[in-house]
């Protein structure tokens, strides 16, 4: 088989990781941050903060792995809207973990680690998938797992709540399932990051659905484009 038909095989394979999670519209990185309320914090969920440090460091560890990784200035300013993409995901990962405690399910590390195994074999090894996960969804390897748990769940949630993952109506369902549960958590973003909004239980202005199926058509057009 063709090296540049593996390629694209692979890179398809990593896409699956995590249609949750994948880039937003986003902000340049912000040093401070300014609310009366909770000082310091770029959001609070339910009383719980997510501080700036918190953000600052998360987008700090993928800057550090694209800057180490082959073509990383490349890799760099393919995703320089990250802070709110960050942010973004650090505020879906709460409102996961919300809803799967209220459906009754969870996600075990056995259940991580033969997904990630799956993937790994798929993608050509665990270098060639951290480099794709890297470049195309700005995970930083020591996220993968998180991210992983994350989509795991989110599939979890969907099959207890009647929702079939693939159907037309499962994104709009799990949409409306999620704004119900980041609404119960009185979710206040710092107007610095953006606005969090309650109905689509989004980040500012990003259309990216909750579940997806993700083929890999979108990379293969974008390495065209290039």
């Amino acid at each position: 088989m063709h090296s540049s038909t593996k390629g694209s095989r692979r890179r398809r394979s990593a896409l699956t990781v995590c249609g949750a999670a994948a880039l937003l519209v986003a902000a340049p990185l912000l040093t401070a941050c300014g609310n009366d309320a909770h000082p310091g914090a770029a959001a609070v969920l339910g009383g719980e903060r997510i501080t700036v440090g918190q953000l600052q460091a998360k987008v700090k560890e993928v800057r550090d792995a694209q800057r180490e990784a082959p073509r990383g200035e490349e890799i760099i300013k393919g995703s320089g809207q990250l802070t709110r993409a960050t942010l973004d995901n650090l505020i879906r990962d709460r409102i996961v973990k919300k809803a799967a405690d209220d459906a009754g399910v969870s996600v075990t590390r056995r259940e991580v680690g033969e997904a990630r195994a799956q993937l790994e074999k798929q993608a050509g090894g665990s270098k060639k998938l951290k480099e794709a996960l890297l470049q195309q969804q700005a995970i930083a390897p020591g996220d993968i797992d998180d991210r992983l748990r994350m989509q795991i769940a989110v599939d979890k949630i969907a099959k207890a709540s009647g929702i079939q993952p693939g159907s037309p109506e499962s994104n709009k369902a799990l949409a409306q399932k999620f704004s119900k549960t980041s609404k119960s958590m009185h979710i206040r973003v710092n107007p610095r990051f953006g606005k969090w909004d309650v109905k689509q239980s989004v980040l500012g202005n990003r259309t990216e659905p909750w579940l997806q199926d993700v083929t890999g058509r979108q990379a293969d057009r974008e390495q065209h484009e290039h």
